[in-house]
């Protein structure tokens, strides 16, 4: 089970972006099949799944980015280290948002997550929320109606 999740966390970054791709390909290709001046109304559930996968796979694909980043794959003094800060560190951590930072002794800090982990993650997972309340209520109108 942990080399399942450790090959996840290794493979995530490089492969949400397929996944994230895929979906905006049938997200486009349902757009393109649609009439014009039909109308707004609620999205199809298909269309709510495809938005779903696209923002779970960018959130879970920042995460991931962000977790092999400057959490716990090396350790503190070569992090630090890479990031070019001399002297003693403390490395500080944060499960969500995301942060690992290296601090010296003389207060100086480093962030070693990029900066757009964080706005991925959480607009991604609203975007996943979204989506999924649009699709309950999709469901909801169509059982009604």
């Amino acid at each position: 089970m942990a080399s399942f999740v450790l090959l996840t966390l290794v493979f995530a970054p490089l492969l949400m972006p397929l996944v994230c791709a895929g979906a905006a390909l049938g997200l486009a290709l349902r757009a393109s099949r649609r009439l014009p001046g039909s109308g707004w109304h609620l999205p199809s559930v298909t269309t709510c799944v495809l938005v779903m996968v696209m923002a779970g796979a960018a959130a879970f694909g920042a995460y991931t980015w962000g977790v092999v980043s400057g959490f716990y794959v090396l350790d503190p003094d070569q992090m630090c280290a890479v990031e070019g800060l001399p002297g003693d560190h403390i490395v500080t951590r944060a499960t969500l948002p995301i942060s690992a930072q290296c601090v010296t002794e003389g207060g100086l800090a480093s962030e070693l997550v990029p900066g757009w982990v964080n706005p991925v993650i959480i607009g991604g997972l609203a975007l996943f929320v979204l989506a999924l309340i649009l699709g309950i209520l999709s469901v909801a109108r169509r059982r009604a109606g």
